[in-house]
């Protein structure tokens, strides 16, 4: 109950912000065909930026180069402008006290925002055996 009511407070305070630019980097990303992996990692950001509470995120064995490569791609395009956006819904987030929680988790999300290649969302009660969360929110 207490995540739920996490993730709406997300939602009406900036997640609806977050998943809308992510998708819209997608759509802009499916335009051309080299990068569509790349659109299909905005639209998986869109939807962990718009109910973030109760998932975390853990690292895809066997990403290899060109994981690396998109990475760097990603950053210059998009990664920088959208984690700029999670950094000043984070300010006004934090202006209030039922906000710093959010806030916290919008910080928390910097990393996978700016290199989400070779990483995978899932549910926390659903870990694979044997890995480790890179993020918890």
């Amino acid at each position: 109950m207490f995540r739920f009511l996490l993730n709406v407070l997300w939602l009406v305070t900036g997640g609806i912000w977050l998943a809308l630019s992510y998708l819209l980097f997608g759509l802009l990303a499916c335009i051309f065909i080299v990068t569509i992996p790349i659109g299909v990692a905005s639209f998986r950001m869109a939807s962990y930026a718009l109910w973030p509470f109760g998932r975390t995120v853990v690292e895809t064995p066997r990403s290899g180069a060109m994981s690396a490569v998109a990475n760097v791609i990603w950053f210059v395009v998009a990664g920088l402008g959208i984690a700029v956006t999670h950094v000043t819904t984070a300010a006004a987030q934090a202006v209030t006290i039922i906000g710093i929680p959010l806030a916290i988790a919008n910080i928390k999300m910097l990393p996978i925002t700016m290199f989400p290649f070779g990483k995978r969302i899932v549910k926390k009660g659903s870990l694979p055996p044997g890995s480790q969360p890179l993020l918890s929110i």
